[in-house]
């Protein structure tokens, strides 16, 4: 068969439709490319469908709008994270040195792995109102799971909000800074594993239950 009739043939062939499922799955993934190759300016539904190979229609039904995908693409995120730290915690040690670790691990290999793409979704969620109430409800849950890892090393038995907070701002900003090449993923680990453990002392007014001294490098 020439090659002119075998391309005949196979545009004579209607393309297999995805179940719905898959084509979430693979207009994720086009998103997070096209956000890594051209930034969040380029992410629109209209470029996404385009990119993907569907219709507007397809691309709508499944987002609805642009903030809708980038909803979508946060909750991911923030999905992978979660089962990464889940998974490190059920193999950590019930020291503070252990789960203190598991933190600061987890939260930037979940950057890392996701590459440049997350600094710039988590900036375009930081440009709608409501966007940025859905993320603060993720980032307050986190907090939430911190507080109860951490609560028990503190003689108080609690870990102020304050301290809290502080962490995820410097867990975000050390995680960003690692992922654009400013400094290393050893050196955003071990300074925020020094942000963790420095919180909980002053939660604790200065003694930290269970301490576990032992050099960085061990605890990753």
């Amino acid at each position: 068969m020439s090659s002119q009739a075998r391309e005949q043939t196979s545009s004579a062939q209607p393309r297999r439709r995805l179940a719905r499922e898959d084509r979430h799955r693979q207009l994720l993934d086009v998103a997070w490319r096209l956000i890594r190759e051209e930034g969040t300016e380029a992410l629109t539904l209209g470029r996404l469908a385009e990119q993907a190979h569907v219709t507007k229609p397809v691309v709508y039904d499944h987002f609805g709008t642009r903030s809708g995908l980038l909803m979508a693409l946060y909750q991911e995120f923030d999905a992978r994270q979660t089962t990464i730290m889940d998974s490190a915690l059920q193999a950590s040690e019930p020291t503070l040195a252990a789960k203190a670790a598991v933190i600061a691990s987890s939260y930037v290999d979940c950057v890392l792995l996701q590459g440049r793409e997350i600094p710039d979704v988590i900036a375009a969620l930081a440009g709608s109102p409501e966007l940025e109430r859905t993320k603060r409800q993720y980032e307050a849950a986190f907090i939430e799971k911190c507080r109860v890892l951490l609560a028990p090393f503190s003689a108080t038995g609690d870990i102020a909000s304050a301290g809290l907070w502080g962490m995820l701002g410097a867990a975000e900003g050390l995680s960003c800074a690692a992922a654009a090449g400013d400094i290393t993923a050893a050196q955003a680990k071990d300074e925020l594993y020094e942000i963790i453990i420095a919180m909980v002392a002053r939660s604790a007014g200065g003694h930290v239950m269970s301490p576990d001294p032992g050099p960085l490098r061990d605890r990753f």
